[in-house]
């Protein structure tokens, strides 16, 4: 088992939504780690927790990491959340790049939208991605 590989992957996809031409037009720069503090924009992205688990094989040390990516917004609706949702989630179906081993495999798992008190939405984008040390 490694979790070696986590901070790479987590760099990787940020860097990859960061500088996607879509998830920009819908987002700007609000692409978060951590959010910042005072007012949170309308709409932006954070990414989220992670579980991970050892996939290591004949072929080397390993891991399946599940991890989230959501989508938050103060706006009326769903409708811009869902689209800047649509916009991650083809921009992670490009292939990524880890300062560290390697991505053999990411794939969407599957997406939870739900209203978050009166005035916000909030859509759980879940991606499982596999990596192995070089």
């Amino acid at each position: 088992m490694t979790y070696a590989l986590s901070a790479a992957l987590q760099a990787a996809v940020f860097q990859q939504l960061y500088t996607d031409p879509e998830v920009v037009r819908h987002l700007g720069s609000h692409i978060y780690d951590a959010l910042p503090f005072g007012t949170a924009p309308a709409l932006y992205a954070q990414l989220g927790p992670e579980t991970v688990k050892d996939a290591s094989d004949a072929t080397g040390h390993g891991a399946q990491h599940d991890f989230t990516v959501s989508v938050v917004t103060t706006q009326a609706g769903f409708t811009a959340a869902k689209e800047a949702a649509a916009a991650i989630c083809t921009a992670l179906e490009n292939s990524l790049t880890l300062t560290a081993g390697h991505l053999v495999s990411l794939a969407f798992t599957r997406a939870v939208a739900t209203r978050q008190g009166e005035d916000a939405r909030r859509i759980d984008l879940r991606f499982r991605a596999r990596t192995q040390l070089n």
